[in-house]
């Protein structure tokens, strides 16, 4: 999409703002970045955390990599998709951030799932230990959204399954470069990989029950 001859950093004048908001690794941000200073542009990495829904509602959180003064210059831009809009630092510092971000979301995910399997599996009354999760100190937006999903078997695209085993696999080669092993990240990729293996991948990543469930 950027580079190359029929890229879009090919048809970029000098002085564009060049704005990556996808979910990628810090070493492809910062080649991009280099290219795109390279060419007498400005750079931001702005990946965002907010579903489909936060998208629609105009409620993104912003994480941007990059200069003041650059930001700046798009913030009129970025605002209206926005509910925040939260520099971090330098190029590359938004995008570790959210892969850290979606690390932490896809361990609760999955310890969710196990959490769940068991109070299924135990004979306990599901509706009521939910709630008593959802309410406590385990309940998390992500957690009270999967509860919800889970309990239902809604597993409508909201976010994939394979972009969440995607960026945990993407956070576990930036903790390696950092001498850091995650664990937790690895068994919850670990437990993703299952559910793609079953065919599970294009789902939302609330399918990770799925799994559980069928295990005899």
């Amino acid at each position: 999409m950027w580079l190359g001859e029929k890229g879009a950093l090919a048809g970029a004048t000098a002085g564009t703002v060049c704005i990556e908001s996808s979910t990628v690794t810090v070493d492809w941000t910062r080649e991009l970045a280099a290219a795109v200073t390279a060419r007498g542009c400005e750079f931001l990495d702005a990946p965002v955390t907010g579903s489909k829904m936060h998208a629609a509602a105009g409620e993104l959180n912003f994480l941007v990599g990059g200069t003041a003064a650059t930001l700046e210059k798009v913030r009129p831009v970025l605002t209206p998709m926005s509910k925040s809009i939260t520099l971090i630092g330098p190029a590359g510092s938004g995008a570790m951030l959210k892969l850290i971000n979606n690390f932490i979301c896809g361990v609760q995910v999955v310890s969710f799932a196990e959490g769940l399997a068991m109070i299924e599996r135990s004979g306990l009354d599901r509706t009521r230990a939910q709630e008593v999760l959802t309410s406590g100190a385990p309940g998390s937006p992500i957690v009270k959204l999967m509860a919800t999903r889970m309990a239902a078997e809604d597993y409508t695209p909201n976010f994939l399954l394979r972009l969440m085993t995607k960026d945990l696999g993407y956070a576990l080669q930036e903790a390696g470069k950092l001498s850091l092993n995650l664990a937790t990240a690895v068994a919850a990729r670990e437990s993703f990989q299952k559910s793609i293996t079953a065919g599970d991948g294009e789902k939302d990543m609330s399918a990770a029950i799925k799994i559980l469930r069928a295990q005899s």
